[in-house]
């Protein structure tokens, strides 16, 4: 009897839940079932694509849809990538007669145009033309990305100074980054990165289907690649003297450990969902310790943070120690390279940069 039960049943890897044997996606979590094996298939058919190996890709992004529940926003990017993909036929060179050789013109004929263009009467060139300037449109709706950053720069560059508010510019572009390369090497369908000058950034992405544990590691991603970014302002500073990196490196520190605090839509909001009870009260333990080695107020915030949501009823069943591992380990390279990095911030600033 229990052999039959676990033909039919299993359990979600996410929640632990019971699953139909057919099932694509949890009811309950809407986790995908087959995400180990979606990652791989989309990191084979992006090689397989970079090497021009058009035919072998798309076998394995159509062998995907299938496990994909059809509905899912992953399955409608497969499709739409599919069709990005999908080589056209060429068209004919030129025209030929009944017997196939070539006409006496030795030219094509020009492509008859689509009906709808033909009712739009004067107004049909015009649409005609929008359509084939369709690419260069999308690629200034894309533009975005440019233009919020740039005017992020505008505005820190303004308060701060051409050189500190251009390097914070930067060291935020660099955490956002980290998110969305995270998500793009994972397969996942993901925006360039939004800036709102005077709030922040963000990056926009499909999570339907996706694991907790995934959504933990794509937001820690974003304060990791923070952490390297403050961490080369450091160096530089050991190197140069210079009070602009060491400035740069601590409020780089700041921001990303802000950022680590476990409320709200902060990075550490999204990947402490993913942590059990034990998890959460031991990183609790972690920033009250880091707070006593370096005496600085902000692991305060952490640390309320954390005990806050050791009471809250969003605590899943099973562990994930790789992600308190993950999550542990930024908190104290963060308070570490804070505490050896000197405040040049407040002085400085005073004097401009």
């Amino acid at each position: 009897m229990s052999t039959i039960t676990h033909a039919i049943l299993r359990n979600c890897p996410n929640c632990n839940a019971d699953l139909p044997l057919e099932a694509l996606a949890c009811p309950q979590c809407h986790a995908l079932i087959h995400s180990v094996r979606l990652e791989q298939l989309s990191k084979d058919a992006r090689a397989l694509e970079a090497r021009n190996l058009i035919p072998q890709a798309r076998e394995l992004w159509e062998y995907s849809l299938t496990l994909l529940p059809h509905d899912s926003r992953q399955a409608e990017w497969v499709r739409q990538h599919l069709g990005a993909i999908n080589p056209t036929p060429n068209a004919l060179s030129e025209s030929t007669g009944p017997s196939g050789s070539a006409g006496a013109s030795g030219r094509s004929e020009p492509a008859p145009k689509p009906n709808w263009v033909k009712k739009l009467g004067p107004f049909g060139p015009f649409a005609l033309l929008l359509l084939k300037f369709k690419t260069l449109l999308l690629a200034l709706f894309k533009l975005k990305f440019l233009f919020s950053f740039a005017f992020f720069i505008v505005l820190y560059v303004g308060i701060f100074g051409w050189r500190y508010g251009l390097g914070i510019s930067v060291c935020i572009l660099i955490h956002e980054l980290g998110h969305f390369t995270d998500i793009k090497r994972r397969g996942l369908p993901a925006e360039m990165p939004v800036f709102l000058p005077g709030f922040g950034a963000y990056v926009r992405w499909a999570a339907q289907g996706v694991t907790r544990r995934q959504i933990a590691q794509i937001s820690l991603a974003g304060p990791l690649a923070g952490w390297i970014a403050a961490a080369i302002c450091y160096i530089l500073y050991t190197y140069t003297h210079d009070p602009l990196w060491a400035a740069l490196a601590r409020t780089g520190a700041v921001l990303n450990i802000l950022n680590l605090i476990p409320i709200w839509v902060l990075d550490g909001g999204q990947a402490v969902n993913t942590l059990a009870a034990p998890e959460r009260a031991t990183l609790l333990v972690c920033a009250l310790g880091l707070w006593l080695f370096t005496s600085e107020g902000i692991f305060l915030f952490v640390a309320a943070g954390f005990a806050w949501r050791c009471f809250t009823k969003d605590k899943p069943q099973q562990s994930d120690w790789s992600s308190w591992v993950y999550y542990a380990a930024l908190l104290i390279a963060l308070g570490v390279l804070m505490h050896f990095t000197p405040n040049t911030v407040a002085n400085q600033g005073r004097q401009g940069w």
